[in-house]
């Protein structure tokens, strides 16, 4: 419910103590994410994004975001779909466990994998088959994709939740069964969702560092994505490289944000 504003009224003290607050923290973190843009020369910055290392960085960065937010997409939707619409056993337990990694740090997600594909668990079977994850390509797609899978998950359950299931009776009672009315009645109508979700997917899956760093590890110009571009170098003392990778990853974060408020289709 919002408050109309009628000619005359005035501005209380608790209008404006409300509003301030807003500008003062809002103008700080704007402050501060400036910085990163004014530190550099273009000319610096334009070097740093030509050299070898941040080339390498993009092109892997991007290629296993868009693997893993693929995979996420696939999981997400049923998953989102079964939880909004059909009443099971352990339920609850399942919408607590997805919630679960975005209330604990990235390291404990990381460490969690590391522990499950390490040589405790299922490190061992899968590299009997000739598939590695820790320290590899692969350990980065699978970090990325348990960061995100939670957010995927809860941007579509409330995209789903936001459609009355009514659209799916009357489809149902033209004879179609539920995939058929999941295919074409419920997808097109929660396109912007989806599409607000996979955006939002793809940015987390490519700023995600704390789990990819534990699992994948942080190898040069092997396993190094972008945000482990911006902790390798920091750690080499390398400010140009560093602040580069952090405009670039503000940038997708922009974007992303940009992208969910003008096609979002649920809340968070």
């Amino acid at each position: 419910m919002q408050f109309l504003k009628y000619p005359g009224m005035k501005y209380s003290w608790f209008k404006k103590f409300t509003v301030g607050i807003a500008l003062f923290f809002t103008f700080l973190l704007f402050l501060s994410i400036g910085t990163l843009l004014f530190v550099l020369s273009p000319s610096e910055i334009f070097s740093a994004l030509l050299s070898e290392e941040m080339l390498y960085s993009m092109k892997l960065s991007v290629l296993t975001s868009s693997i893993s937010t693929f995979s996420v997409m696939c999981c997400s939707i049923p998953t989102a779909y079964a939880l909004s619409r059909f009443s099971f056993p352990g339920k609850s337990i399942i919408k607590t466990i997805l919630g679960l990694p975005m209330a604990f740090p990235e390291l404990v997600m990381g460490l969690a994998l590391l522990l499950l594909f390490g040589q405790s668990f299922l490190g061992p079977v899968l590299e009997a088959v000739g598939i590695k994850v820790t320290f590899s390509k692969l350990g980065i797609i699978i970090a990325q994709f348990f960061v995100a899978f939670p957010y995927a998950v809860r941007i579509i359950y409330s995209t789903f939740e936001d459609i009355n299931p009514r659209y799916e009776l009357v489809s149902r009672s033209f004879g179609y069964g539920e995939f058929e009315t999941f295919r074409h009645v419920t997808l097109p109508m929660a396109k912007s969702g989806l599409f607000a979700s996979g955006v939002i997917t793809f940015a987390r899956c490519i700023g995600a560092f704390g789990a990819v760093l534990v699992l994948a590890g942080g190898s040069y110009m092997y396993t190094e994505v972008l945000p482990v571009t911006l902790y390798l170098n920091i750690s080499y003392g390398n400010l140009e490289m560093a602040i580069t990778s952090g405009i670039l990853l503000m940038g997708i974060a922009f974007l992303a944000i940009l992208s969910f408020e003008r096609f979002e289709g649920g809340r968070l």
